[in-house]
Order: structure tokens, then C-alpha cells, then sequence
């Protein structure tokens, strides 16, 4: 309730300021802002998303830019962090007059950011944000002007619980999940619900809190479960520390979670054989994605992760929407967008009727420590 009331009053205050000051584009430029975590736990995604918009953002600009206005991109940290994450929403709109919003990376952190651009009538993409109140108010109605570039958590989940038990033979689970955090309970409940529905049976559900550092009591309760499968949809920090001290405690489930798993800084030798869902795969063969991997790696030195290749993507689909739609309006370019269809690294996509786009996932496995690619898994 107090996080609710503080988004309100967020939202109120910073009209205000709106209204004193202005906004929106002007002259030979347009303003596009980024928001991302570019510090604490999961800097590395905000890292990759902004490497992957700027990429995008220099080839329109080579180009001539979008309509023969040049895209300039206000970057801003936001933490992951929904208190973060809505003063730098605030801050991007009424100081730099931004009409358009890319970000943020984690859905705990999009969803207030969410409310403060439907109040002020600024499109917001985010490029990772998978929980579908992303998009969606809590009357189920579809955000005008929200987008996401990835699939939305209840594929993700049911792509993994169906692998689970197809591929892998498992019949039990246990699930690890933070409550707090709006994206992995998310998956949590999305994953319990396919398996469940598939035949399988979740043996154990045990929670944590974001400051936890020692996980023995829930392992120990995993573990004398016996479960075949355990599923851990957090991010590569946490993950790291719960497969650590799962190995330590002798657990032999086969380990399996979401996205959140894709960071250079993930631990492969703890999740060694392990299996999670992403959006894309660097060794796709499709030409747009050995051309993106190739000028990533050219400009950055390194292989593009899926963070990376989600933020081009909604980067590219915001651009070609704006140049299509020959308008910095956002309602107009909202318009366009929802009905166009696009050809990125992670597929090709249109926007179902609550802006989520239809495309496929991937599964991937930590194998010899190397990413592999598994299998491409359609909606």
C-alpha cells in the first residue's frame, strides 16, 4: 500500500513539473531515454542493454537517423530498483522532455516506471521486462502505450515446466523463489502451474528475501525431498550463491531457470548440465543474428548476450515505428507500433492486443562450460 501511495504521489508532483516546464522533441534531434541498472547486483544487464541501444542507435544515425532527425539517447541508472527506476522516469521527462522510454530491465522496476509514462502520455519499450503487469493494469486492461520486446513470463514458464517434463523425464520439482520480487515469483508460479498441469508434481516451494545470503534451511528441506528437477528462476547474483551451496549439500537435481540466468558473470561450474529459457541464441544461423553477433563483437569485444539482443531489438522496433509512423507523437507511434510487424535478432514478431510479441523461445544448456543451444520452442 505504501509503495502504491508513493507512485502516486511520484506521478502527481512530477505532472506538475511537467506542466511548468515542457517537454517532448524539438528542432533537428529526437530524445530517446535509456533506463537500465548500471550498478549493483545486476549491472551487467544494464551494461548489455545499453551497449545494445547505442549499437542500434549509431546505425540509424549513420543512416541519417530517423526521418532526418538525430536520435540522441539520455542513459540513466536505474538500480532495478522501482524507487530508483521511477525518479530517473521522472527526471528523464521533466527535465530532459523526453517522449519516448526504453527500459526498464527488470519487471519490478518497469511496472512503476509503467504508471508514471501512462500519466504522462510517454511510450515506454522495455526490452526484458517479462511480467505481464508490464502491459497490463490490474483491470487487466492493455497500457496504451506500454511495450515489451520479449516474450512474457507465462510462456517462459510453461516452455521450461513442458521441457522439464518432456525432455528431461521429470516428474517432481522443488522451487526456489524471492516473493518480493515481481518477476521471478512470477515464473515461479507460471513454471509450478504447467508442470503441475503436465502430470508433474512440485514437492517442494520454498521462498527467500532478497537479503539472504544462506539458503541451508530450504536446500535441506530440497534435498530430503529427492526432487528431480530444481527450478530456480532468479537472477545470475542469487543463482549463483543457491547453486553454490546446492552442491555443497550434495543436491544431484538437474537445475533449470529463466533469462535471468544470461549474464557473462553467471557461475557456469555451479549450474554445470543445468538448463534455462532466453530469447535468443548467439548460434542461431539466421543472417540478422550473425550480422548483430558480429558488429557486437567488433564494436565491444564480446559475445552479445540476450540482454544485449533484446535492447537492439526494442530499440529498432521504437526507430522504424517512429519513422513509420513520421510522428514524435507517442500515441500515434503507440498506434503504429501495435499494428507493425518486425524482423529482429530474436525473431520475427508482431504485438499481441496486450503489446506482448509472439515469437519463439530458446532453450539453452551450460554444458562443458560453454552456453549450447538446445532447441527453438514455438508460442
Amino acid at each position: 500500500m505504501r509503495a502504491r501511495w508513493f507512485i502516486t504521489i511520484m506521478i502527481v508532483v512530477s505532472m506538475l513539473a511537467l506542466t511548468a516546464c515542457g517537454g517532448g522533441d524539438g528542432g533537428d534531434t529526437i530524445k530517446i531515454a535509456v533506463l537500465a541498472p548500471l550498478s549493483g547486483e545486476v549491472a551487467t544487464f544494464g551494461e548489455s542493454t545499453r551497449d545494445g541501444i547505442i549499437l542500434a542507435t549509431e546505425e540509424w544515425n549513420a543512416r541519417g537517423g530517423i526521418n532526418g532527425k538525430t536520435i540522441e539517447l539520455v542513459v540513466e541508472d536505474s538500480q532495478c530498483n522501482a524507487e530508483m527506476a521511477l525518479s530517473a522516469a521522472n527526471k528523464v521527462i521533466d527535465q530532459d522532455g523526453v517522449n519516448f522510454i526504453i527500459g526498464e530491465v527488470c519487471s519490478s522496476a518497469s511496472i512503476p516506471v509503467s504508471e508514471i509514462a501512462m500519466a504522462k502520455g510517454v511510450l515506454q519499450i522495455s526490452p526484458t521486462s517479462t511480467n505481464p503487469s508490464v502491459t497490463v493494469d490490474e483491470d487487466g486492461n492493455t497500457k496504451s502505450l506500454i511495450f515489451r520486446a520479449c516474450f512474457i513470463d507465462p510462456f517462459q514458464g510453461s516452455v521450461a515446466a513442458r521441457f522439464a517434463l518432456d525432455n528431461l523425464g521429470a516428474q517432481t520439482a522443488a522451487v526456489f523463489l524471492n516473493q518480493g520480487n515481481d518477476y521471478v515469483r512470477g515464473l515461479a508460479e507460471f513454471f509450478r502451474e504447467a508442470f503441475e498441469a503436465g502430470g508433474g508434481e512440485v514437492v517442494v516451494w520454498e521462498t527467500y528475501t532478497t537479503e539472504d545470503q544462506d539458503f541451508s534451511a530450504i536446500l535441506t528441506n530440497a534435498r530430503d525431498a529427492n526432487p528431480d528437477v530444481l527450478y530456480l528462476p532468479d537472477y545470475y547474483s542469487t543463482v549463483n550463491l543457491i547453486a553454490a551451496q546446492a552442491i555443497e549439500r550434495g543436491m544431484d537435481a538437474m537445475m533449470m531457470g529463466g533469462d535471468g540466468w544470461d549474464s557473462p558473470d553467471l557461475d557456469r561450474s555451479v549450474v554445470e548440465g543445468g538448463f534455462y529459457t532466453n530469447h535468443y541464441s548467439p548460434q542461431d544461423p539466421r543472417p540478422i543474428v550473425q550480422e548483430f553477433v558480429q558488429k557486437y563483437q567488433q564494436k565491444y569485444g564480446a559475445e552479445p548476450d540476450a540482454l544485449a539482443a533484446l535492447a537492439y531489438d526494442a530499440a529498432n522496433i521504437l526507430f522504424q515505428s517512429i519513422e513509420q509512423a513520421d510522428s514524435t507523437d507517442p500515441q500515434i507511434v503507440a498506434s503504429t507500433m501495435s499494428q507493425g510487424r518486425f524482423s529482429v535478432v530474436s525473431g520475427d514478431i508482431t504485438f499481441d492486443a496486450q503489446h506482448n510479441p509472439v515469437k519463439s523461445a530458446v532453450l539453452l544448456q551450460v554444458s562443458g562450460g560453454e552456453i549450447v543451444f538446445v532447441d527453438t520452442v514455438a508460442p
